[in-house]
């Protein structure tokens, strides 16, 4: 039996136990799964002792970069981003799920973005994975970030987008938020309003709790296409576990798995 776990500051209420051992098991594997808090200070200390106790370890805020100078290397998109979500523990080799798990949720609720023009609206660890994957696609990518220097960061390393000052109203495909807001404490807040949403033609929120937020309310108000995180989690927890087991991604597998899953709530 194969033993799994996320670790990150608050994982209390984190779905991934569930997505991973449903994904996993319908691959005809068994695991546990742990959701493991720790605080910044006790990271390093804590983290060592984890990859040598599981094979695999999923890895969220605020540790997607501080795990990887506990590693021997990283492949794929860890390398391009600089953030790790995804260890095999026993190798200590780490991997980024996030950009694909990103567009392989565009692609099963049908946007294209080759030739289309988004707004992400946040450019932390998700954010600068999200900017990059949809240039890589083929879309025109602005980006707005309350913190000036983390943007100028950003567009410094990838330079593959307009970095803008404020989310000023534009005709957009697709409006995404990468950010905290609407979450936690701020439940029924939006990091944009309705003059901005009104004008694009779907509205995406990173976020998947609560599963309705302000910003994506605002959005079906305005008779928008909308869609939550919910798919992006399943779906870079999906490309996660093929790492894990060896096994070749394919998309239509995973959607018929989302479904499924879905189907179980």
């Amino acid at each position: 039996m194969l033993k799994m776990a996320v670790v990150g500051k608050d994982v209390s209420r984190s779905l991934s136990p569930k997505m991973h051992k449903f994904i996993v098991e319908h691959m005809g594997e068994s695991c546990t799964y742990d959701a493991i808090s720790l605080s910044p200070e006790t990271f390093g200390e804590k983290i060592e002792e984890i990859l040598s106790g599981y094979d695999f370890v999923n890895v969220t805020i605020p540790f997607k970069l501080d795990v990887m100078k506990h590693l021997k290397r990283v492949e794929g998109d860890a390398k391009v981003f600089g953030a790790v979500n995804t260890v095999c523990a026993k190798e200590r080799v780490g991997y980024n799920t996030d950009g694909v798990g990103f567009m392989l949720s565009l692609a099963c609720n049908g946007v294209d973005m080759r030739g289309r023009k988004a707004l992400v609206v946040g450019t932390g660890g998700v954010g600068r994975s999200v900017i990059y994957k949809l240039a890589e696609a083929g879309a025109s990518v602005f980006a707005t970030e309350k913190s000036s220097e983390r943007l100028k960061e950003v567009w410094d390393e990838f330079g593959c987008f307009t970095p803008l000052a404020a989310a000023e109203p534009d005709d957009y495909d697709l409006v995404l938020n990468c950010t905290g807001v609407g979450m936690h404490k701020s439940v029924g807040m939006s990091p944009v309003g309705a003059e901005l949403l009104c004008r694009c033609d779907t509205a995406y929120d990173l976020i998947y709790e609560p599963k309705q937020s302000e910003f994506l309310r605002i959005a079906e108000s305005c008779g928008k296409k909308t869609i939550n995180g919910e798919g992006m989690l399943f779906y870079q927890a999906y490309y996660a576990d093929c790492i894990f087991l060896g096994r070749t991604p394919d998309e239509r597998e995973a959607k018929r798995l989302f479904d499924a899953y879905t189907e179980e709530l």
